[in-house]
């Protein structure tokens, strides 16, 4: 089966379908968001052409196909929306579901270097066109 992005091509077609909430509307669009790069919440509502950064949080904190499913907490095997890609606006790594040291850990497995907490958005920060 074809991978894009770390997702695999079923989920990865399924995602694309024009979505109509604004969660799968934020899934969409982070699939877009390469393993070792890392986006902002900001980011992430200014490319959905809003202001509610923190509809976007929360959408991260739902988002049942990621590295972390619903199932208890436990990590699935494989990646589908990268939500641990999602940092704050300053650097700071900012909340996860599974916790902050789930999402540090899953961050530096992509090759991010995360310092005190914080990652050089210079060097890792994605942007949307």
């Amino acid at each position: 089966m074809k991978v894009v992005n770390g997702v695999r091509d079923f989920n990865y077609k399924m995602l694309k379908m024009k979505s109509k909430n604004f969660n799968e509307r934020c899934y969409s669009l982070l699939i877009k968001v390469p393993k070792g790069k890392v986006t902002t919440y900001k980011f992430l509502a200014e490319a959905l052409g809003t202001k509610a950064y923190r509809a976007v949080g929360n959408a991260m904190n739902k988002n049942p196909y990621g590295a972390w499913g619903r199932a208890g907490g436990s990590p699935l095997k494989s990646e589908l929306v990268s939500c641990h890609r999602v940092v704050c606006s300053d650097g700071k790594v900012g909340g996860f579901a599974a916790g902050t040291p789930a999402k540090i850990k899953l961050l530096k497995s992509e090759g991010i270097e995360v310092l005190n907490g914080e990652i050089n958005l210079k060097e890792y920060l994605f942007k949307f066109n």
